[in-house]
């Protein structure tokens, strides 16, 4: 295990700039995760840690010591894809066990440790099988095993469970979860997808334009954006944003637009007036879509038996102060109102 500490870190690819002067530090033994729009270089930050991506300035220290210089393969690190990677024509147990035959390992240490490996990935019946034989789940849990053999002192995840459907994906966050609690090793993970995010980070980094937006725990990042972009993030669906003009009685200092969260609004009989759209019935709620006054689509989440009007039917939407959230001109977090 070990801490990874990130000061100035830069990317360059000719003239365009891909990280801008990144600083983070990561507690060993801690779980990141790093999150942004597409093109955000979050997968390119991810490499430059795992030494496959060269720093085009600034520095990187893994347990204290530096390696943004040492090649990929001295860095104690393991990287999991999102493509799985395995070799084709080799069994789960070569797959597994490969890095340690170039390293010179003896066979019955190999065995050893592939067995260990494949039973903490409750895929210890499967060690004679080829890639082509297993599930995507299945697949994903021998790539995992790939870097776990190998003891590192740092895992790295980069979108690793975008190929799969929505059941395995659960299953596997579960998976990763578990692993990351019995293991004690520090974890940083690319995705793109918030749940997982949310469910698996102990601090979660934006990054947008390679630049950190907010570093915090997902609660702290919930309820206390430091700016428009990671309040629009952050939270699924997404905030809602109107000009602080447009909504009557619920500015604060400073604030040019206001947010608020689906889940914060109800259903009234006076307050923001607007016209219900439609409505998603996913089982366990509903989503309800409004259109306010000045023509712009809000969204507020319902339980699933609660009493929603036909679309087209004129509406009111109120909701707790504490739950406004203000921006200035330059989308930075103002003061809101106590909770």
């Amino acid at each position: 295990m070990a801490s990874v500490t990130l000061t100035g870190a830069q990317k360059r690819f000719g003239n365009v700039t891909v990280i801008s002067g990144v600083d983070l530090q990561i507690a060993d033994g801690e779980f990141v995760v790093f999150v942004g729009p597409s093109g955000c270089g979050k997968s390119t930050l991810l490499r430059m840690i795992a030494g496959l991506e060269d720093f085009s300035g600034g520095s990187l220290q893994i347990g204290g010591k530096h390696m943004e210089d040492v090649m990929a393969s001295k860095r104690g690190v393991a990287m999991v894809f999102q493509s799985y990677a395995l070799y084709p024509h080799m069994t789960v147990a070569r797959n597994i066990g490969f890095a340690l035959e170039t390293n010179g390992m003896p066979r019955a240490e190999i065995a050893r440790k592939t067995r260990e490996v494949a039973e903490l990935l409750k895929i210890g019946k499967l060690l004679d099988r080829k890639p082509r034989e297993l599930s995507g789940g299945q697949r994903q849990r021998v790539a995992i095993g790939r870097a776990l053999v190998r003891s590192p002192d740092v895992f790295l995840f980069d979108e690793p469970l975008s190929n799969l459907d929505a059941d395995l994906r659960t299953e596997m966050r579960a998976e990763i979860a578990r692993l990351h609690k019995e293991l004690g090793v520090t974890m940083i993970y690319v995705t793109h997808d918030q749940v997982e995010a949310m469910t698996l980070a102990d601090r979660i980094v934006v990054l947008r334009e390679g630049r950190i937006e907010q570093v915090g725990t997902p609660a702290e990042l919930y309820a206390h954006p430091a700016n428009e972009f990671v309040a629009s993030f952050i939270g699924s669906p997404r905030m809602n944003f109107a000009a602080a003009a447009d909504v009557p009685g619920r500015g604060m200092g400073g604030a040019v637009k206001l947010g608020v969260r689906p889940e914060a609004i109800l259903l009234s009989s006076s307050g923001l007036a607007a016209t219900l759209e439609r409505v998603e019935d996913l089982g366990h709620e509903q989503l309800i879509y409004v259109r306010l006054e000045n023509g712009r689509l809000w969204t507020l989440r319902a339980a699933k038996d609660a009493d929603v009007p036909q679309p087209g039917a004129p509406i009111f939407l109120d909701w707790p102060d504490a739950a406004t959230y203000g921006f200035d001109a330059a989308g930075r977090a103002v003061q809101r109102s106590a909770a």
